[in-house]
């Protein structure tokens, strides 16, 4: 509210020196010793009134109309004025800050969010990790700028790695005369490891075993045709796709294959469910390649008469040469849609099921150009869905010794690396008499997703991030234990002194500079959510996470808090306060939970 009013004043200082501007940016400063917000005004208008910047700075410094809320404003070289907040201000703000910080610049919008995106019958791994960070922490924060939000969850239900899974269980049953009812009465992890060791061996046979092969790619299409009964059973779709004609093999049990198919992805979706509780994530509805293939297809085939799409070798194009990207195939020559076009179909079904505002889609840099190319046949055939489409890409997650691939067999699972962090954890707070003994594993769990969610998002989204233990995981440095630390400590002040007084008149006050820097920052959280729900960047929440923490420790390690006296006791537990509900909301704007004992 404060840099609006700041604007404003701007723009009736300049009105009254017959001066007319559209835009006028007012920022925070990064150095408090150049007051709290500045303004680069006087150097924009420089070209336009032939001026230097200094002067214009200085006429509308001297012009300015005197605002209860600023104590001061200076011109600084080589001509941006910087306001000063008044202490009077600052302390009044921070007696009023709410316990959790709401804002309504996406009032009434409507967002979805797309995110995680696995593939039924194989492993959740780090990648998978990676995408559902971003995803459920942009969903927060959109959510706390005012927005309605769906989850939303693209899944991989069809296709050769399905296929090879199916062949894999069918063959894997027979060798150890066992049922799908018999593998349906062990615990979930063990029916997931078993899909495992089905798909390992559907893959080896695959490229050791022609006649394998050849039966894998008769059950692919098989596959495909139970999906599309399935679709045409619950609605009245007209099938867009003869997959009949793809099967060599007619001696192939149908029902058989159904039973295998469907009991597997069964069991790999109410796994993942397993996976996403721990992570404190949730969807609202789920898609699957299956079923907007389908809708791709029917896509396609309308734009192909109309000369989006273009019929090669067999196969129907998109030419994206003539568009300066690179060409696609939407359906291949077998007649069967390929990513590029489900993908098309998703964006449709998408929108049909809930009229949204804006629709992020959240997914790895490796299919950054393919996006390119679906943005642009998106703007061909939809482009009122293509306008309100953003593609998020983040970066990959990468080991000290190098990129993780699933090529390699070099596969590090989500449940690895959180179990991983939380046995490294174990270790440090076992010594800690602070935590019940029977608390002790959920407090490592906890820090362990922090640690690992926080060190995803403290950089740019679309950079590669190289992950380590030691840094993750330290409690002293940029890392989700540490500012769990401070949480934890600013919550045992609280604890301490629970009844916080208020301050009439702080103009007797005298604040100390720590104290003034940390009350200005403390007034930022709004700007910065703000900002991060602007440029959908949850790694500016982690800088002014970890800003916050580092001031408030040396705060802590310099002054008493609950051995001060009269208003200054005051202000250090507003100040405490204010700390610890920005780091519970900061941290769960990540999507990671805090702890009250560590």
């Amino acid at each position: 509210m404060i840099q609006e009013e700041i604007k404003n004043l701007l723009q009736h200082t300049l009105k009254e020196l017959h001066i007319i501007v559209s835009d006028i940016s007012v920022e925070p400063v990064s150095e408090n010793k150049f007051g709290d917000y500045t303004s680069n005004i006087a150097l924009k208008l420089s070209k336009d009134l032939k001026k230097k910047p200094l002067e214009i700075a200085q006429d509308i410094v001297c012009s300015i109309q005197k605002n209860k809320h600023i104590e001061k404003v200076e011109v600084a070289p080589p001509g941006f004025i910087n306001f000063y907040l008044s202490k009077q201000f600052i302390i009044s703000e921070l007696q009023t800050i709410p316990n959790t910080v709401l804002l309504n610049i996406n009032e009434k919008k409507r967002v979805i969010v797309e995110y995680t995106d696995p593939n039924p019958f194989k492993e959740l791994h780090i990648g998978h990790l990676f995408s559902n960070t971003v995803g459920e922490s942009i969903s927060r924060i959109m959510e706390a700028s005012g927005a309605t939000v769906r989850r939303v969850n693209y899944q991989g239900d069809v296709g050769l790695h399905v296929a090879k899974s199916v062949w894999g269980l069918d063959k894997k049953l027979n060798e150890d005369q066992l049922t799908i009812a018999d593998i349906e009465q062990r615990n979930i992890n063990d029916r997931v490891q078993y899909l495992g060791q089905a798909y390992a061996k559907g893959s080896v046979s695959y490229v050791e075993d022609i006649t394998a092969q050849q039966e894998i790619k008769n059950l692919n299409a098989i596959i495909y045709s139970i999906s599309q009964e399935e679709l045409t059973s619950k609605t009245h779709w007209i099938p867009q796709i003869n997959y009949e004609q793809q099967i060599t093999n007619s001696h192939l049990d149908k029902k058989h294959i159904k039973e295998l198919y469907l009991n597997g992805k069964k069991w790999s979706l109410e796994y993942f469910e397993v996976i996403y509780h721990h992570l404190g994530t949730y969807f609202d509805d789920y898609y699957f390649e299956s079923i907007v293939g389908e809708y791709g297809v029917q896509i396609v085939k309308e734009f192909l008469t109309k000369g989006v799409f273009e019929e090669s070798q067999g196969a129907v194009i998109y030419n994206g040469e003539k568009r300066g990207l690179h060409t696609r195939v939407f359906i291949n020559s077998l007649g069967l849609p390929t990513y590029e076009a489900k993908e098309l179909g998703l964006s449709s079904v998408k929108y049909s099921d809930w009229n949204y505002d804006k629709s992020i889609i959240v997914t790895g840099t490796e299919i950054k150009e393919y996006f390119k190319v679906l943005m642009s046949t998106m703007k061909e055939t939809n482009p009122s869905i293509a306008e309100k489409t953003i593609p998020l890409t983040h970066g990959m997650i990468k080991l000290p010794e190098g990129k993780m691939s699933s090529r390699n067999g070099n596969v590090v699972t989500i449940e690895w690396l959180i179990n991983e962090a939380k046995n490294k954890l174990l270790t440090v707070i076992s010594s800690n008499d602070n935590v019940p003994l029977e608390d002790k594993d959920g407090v490592a769990d906890t820090l362990a997703i922090c640690a690992i969610k926080y060190s995803l998002l403290r950089t740019n989204i679309g950079q590669d991030v190289v992950f380590t233990f030691d840094e993750s995981l330290s409690f002293d440095g940029n890392s989700g234990p540490y500012l769990q630390y401070t949480y934890v400590r600013a919550q045992s002040i609280l604890r301490k002194e629970s009844t916080i007084q208020t301050i009439n008149n702080a103009n007797h006050i005298l604040l100390e500079p720590e104290e003034s820097i940390l009350i200005r920052k403390i007034l930022l959280f709004p700007l910065v959510l703000t900002n991060a729900s602007t440029k959908l960047q949850p790694h500016l929440v982690c800088n002014y996470l970890f800003e916050i923490a580092q001031l408030y420790n040396n705060f802590y390690h310099k002054f008493s808090v609950l051995k001060s006296e009269g208003d200054i006791k005051t202000i250090r537990l507003r100040i405490t306060h204010g700390v610890s509900n920005i780091l519970k909301q900061g941290l769960e704007l990540l999507g990671a939970k805090v702890v009250e004992k560590m």
